[in-house]
């Protein structure tokens, strides 16, 4: 009913083949496979992985990953890039956006259903002034996965971790009622969210209320958690930087609601990925933590899968 999967980007050392190897031979039935641009990533963590590259991908290699993806049974669930489409840097967000429709055109010939990314924002400039932002630059974007017949899943991460992302982060998808303004810009049902609980929960949210309330719009699936430090939090109140206060957590050991947000998964009758996210620090220190980490996930999650 649910396929459990991960996100390939904890494994930055993997190529493709032993990403899929190492899904397969831990039952998980996708994976969330990482499309940055070689010649221009990011140094930040969990980013500028490069697991298909897109400008690189001829009738062979499109082949070949088609083969590799039925011998070893799992299927990719979605192309993943995450960079900032609406960056202050008009020369940078332009190639953020442009390689965003190659890795659309990608996923159709590759036959995967799904692109997840960001919205982007200028930290600077307001909600109101980055929706003006949005509604100029993303309708293009839509147009290309709409005549390709690839859904887009932007993740609601607000993308405010380090003082550059001050004072309102990297991208703009963060809450319900932006949500519903940019689906009124681009009603297109192509145009959906890759829904993470965790970063409602750190913006003092309800991370089950949205999945009824949104439910048409659940192209993908990201589980991640988060732990909020509460008397942290109490030191330093909600305006200061949130990483001085909350920091993620594989599913189990934070705050997320997991028994009520699978519930509310199936009571909207949700068919879809439901992809691991590991970003737990603790969890960082060999490539044995790591695959441990996304091994003690799926065995929680797997309460939930039957």
């Amino acid at each position: 009913m649910l396929d459990l999967g991960f996100v390939s980007a904890i494994l930055p050392d993997y190529n493709l083949e032993n990403v899929l190897k190492f899904a397969s031979q831990h039952e998980f039935k996708c994976v969330e496979i990482m499309c940055w641009p070689k010649e221009n990533s990011e140094a930040r963590r969990y980013a500028g992985v490069t697991h298909i590259d897109v400008d690189d991908l001829d009738a062979q290699t499109i082949a070949t990953i088609r083969n590799r993806t039925k011998e070893y049974g799992v299927s990719i669930s979605g192309l993943g890039y995450y960079p900032n489409p609406l960056d202050p840097d008009p020369e940078k967000a332009e190639f953020y956006r442009e390689h965003i429709k190659k890795i659309i055109r990608a996923a159709a010939q590759l036959r995967i259903p799904m692109v997840n990314t960001f919205i982007g924002r200028n930290p600077k400039l307001t909600i109101t002034e980055n929706l003006k932002l949005f509604a100029e630059h993303w309708p293009a974007i839509v147009k290309v996965a709409e005549e390709h017949n690839v859904k887009i899943g932007i993740e609601n991460c607000p993308m405010w971790y380090t003082d550059d992302e001050w004072p309102g982060g990297k991208n703009l998808a963060t809450t319900p009622a932006i949500w519903d303004r940019m689906f009124e810009i681009i009603p297109s049902p192509i145009l959906g969210l890759n829904y993470d609980p965790s970063h409602l929960i750190w913006q003092m949210m309800d991370e089950i209320r949205p999945i009824y309330d949104y439910k048409d719009r659940l192209h993908h699936i990201h589980l991640k958690d988060v732990k909020v430090y509460r008397e942290k939090l109490n030191r330093v109140g909600i305006m200061a930087n949130p990483s001085d206060y909350h920091s993620p957590k594989l599913p189990g050991l934070g705050d997320v609601n997991w028994r009520g947000f699978f519930a509310a998964l199936t009571d909207v009758r949700y068919r879809g990925p439901v992809v691991i996210e590991v970003e737990d620090k603790a969890y960082e220190g060999s490539l044995k933590d790591v695959q441990t980490a996304i091994l003690t996930s799926r065995n929680y999650v797997r309460q939930f899968l039957g």
